[in-house]
């Protein structure tokens, strides 16, 4: 008979070692081990079958039949967006988010609507009682759309109720509630999550049905449990938003059926959440007349363009070293423009303590925001406004130099669409282009010859 082996295995990155460890080599994680006891078994390959019953056998790339993918729409074009264009049958599909943030206020709303449109749709929840989630559908106006609800933990019992019911759809809320009896680990644990999600993604494939994944995260944002688990689904949703303000961002980081980095904007009511169709408005609502300090970026969020204000606030340092704070911008790239505006565009920046943000709750990190936050910290720091109607996009180099960026055309198109009379971009972006007439295109070349031009 085989004897239990002991192992101690890291909650924030899967690491196992022989012995218990107070950090983690890998991760460098404090106090994230915990003990698990496996008994070894040796188990008979079992060869994977397709859905018809037939054995999976090799076969040449040249014979291999694509079929088209048949997309259900939901009722939300938002979310639509985000997965690619519809929901794909036999895909699984993980939600991640903060405590409260609406993951399953957004799914029990989306699963309604799924059955009213006369689809299948089993609701598994191991936080909630069926009660408390028919309070909710009653709040969301999905009461009466004839889903089935199963407050349920073992995965057994849920399989059988799958293999009973013939659901298109299956929601998990939550995977960290769902526990394989066979295993000895505590619920919750890194080998608890990946065996569940191993069962959750063959009965997916193997049923063509498509399974909605509620994941916890740690208190830096990410997916609690191992990265395995964002490997193995086929799309990953990060839904973000601040507790304070109603509006939600749906991001998606993986989509194996789509585009990765799509966004789609939410905004949290009484009785659920509504689509935001065109959030450039939204986040450039409030801008003050008059002010420093602000400038509006075309960024693109996978496809779609979306104009964001970017505020900056430079002021005298009152202690030895200036202070550098950002929010929804990388604090190193702040750091980089300031720098580069420091040498090569003469602003005196050493002893000025730094504060920027993008409006509206989103977060930017790609290249192109880099001159609309050179000419917001210019604006700041030399107390001169920057005309209301103009708009910035460009890469910024160490040299000074405002390098290309991608899609320009569909930037210049969203910023004149919005009533922008100038926009700067880079002068490289423009051979061969022709603009439209609604808006004026300025080329420039470095970060020098943009503040001139922007500034007289």
């Amino acid at each position: 008979m085989a004897k239990n082996k002991t192992r101690y295995i890291c909650q924030e990155c899967g690491y196992v070692s022989a012995s218990y460890l107070g950090r983690c080599p890998n991760c460098g994680a404090w106090n994230s081990f915990i003990e698990e006891t496996t008994t070894p078994t040796q188990a008979a390959a079992q060869p994977r079958v397709t859905t018809t019953g037939s054995k999976i056998q090799p076969q040449k790339l040249t014979d291999v039949t694509i079929e088209k993918e048949n997309r259900i729409k939901t009722q939300l074009g938002e979310l639509n967006r985000v997965l690619g264009g519809g929901v794909v049958p036999g895909s699984l599909i993980l939600i991640g988010g903060d405590p409260g943030i609406g993951k399953s206020t957004l799914l029990l709303q989306v699963s309604g609507q799924l059955a009213q449109t006369g689809g299948k749709v089993l609701y598994v929840s191991g936080e909630e009682s069926a009660s408390q989630i028919k309070m909710r559908a009653g709040r969301l106006t999905v009461a009466d759309s004839g889903m089935y609800l199963y407050p349920e933990t073992d995965m057994p019992s849920i399989q059988a109720a799958i293999d009973d019911l013939q659901p298109d759809y299956v929601v998990i809320d939550s995977v960290q509630t769902m526990n394989v009896p066979d295993m000895n680990s505590a619920v919750g644990s890194v080998s608890q999550i990946r065996e569940v999600t191993a069962e959750l993604m063959r009965i997916a494939k193997a049923n063509q049905i498509t399974i909605f994944i509620v994941g916890h995260v740690t208190k830096d944002g990410s997916i609690a449990g191992p990265k395995t688990l964002e490997h193995m689904v086929d799309t990953v949703l990060y839904f973000e938003g601040d507790m304070h303000h109603t509006y939600r961002i749906l991001r998606s980081v993986k989509n194996r059926f789509g585009s990765t980095n799509e966004i789609g904007i939410f905004e949290m009511h009484q009785n659920g959440l509504e689509e935001v169709a065109n959030p450039s408005e939204i986040f450039l609502e409030e801008r003050l007349a008059g002010a420093t300090g602000s400038a509006v970026v075309v960024s693109m969020e996978g496809t779609r363009p979306i104009l964001v204000e970017i505020q900056a606030l430079i002021s005298p340092t009152m202690y030895g070293n200036a202070k550098r704070t950002s929010s929804g911008l990388d604090h190193n790239r702040v750091s980089l423009i300031m720098a580069v505006l420091e040498k090569r565009a003469n602003l005196m920046l050493q002893n000025q303590d730094a504060y920027l943000k993008a409006t509206g709750g989103v977060k930017l990190d790609e290249p192109a925001i880099d001159l609309a936050m050179a000419v917001a910290i210019a604006s700041s720091y030399r107390d001169q406004e920057i005309l209301p109607t103009d708009a910035f996009v460009g890469e910024i180099g160490l040299t000074g130099e405002v390098r290309r960026v991608n899609r320009i055309e569909d930037r210049i198109k969203e910023a004149a669409k919005l009533g922008f009379k100038r926009i700067f971009v880079p002068k490289n972006n423009l051979n061969g282009f022709n603009p439209p007439d609604k808006i004026e295109v300025i080329g420039v070349t470095s970060v020098g010859e943009a503040l001139h031009k922007v500034f007289n």
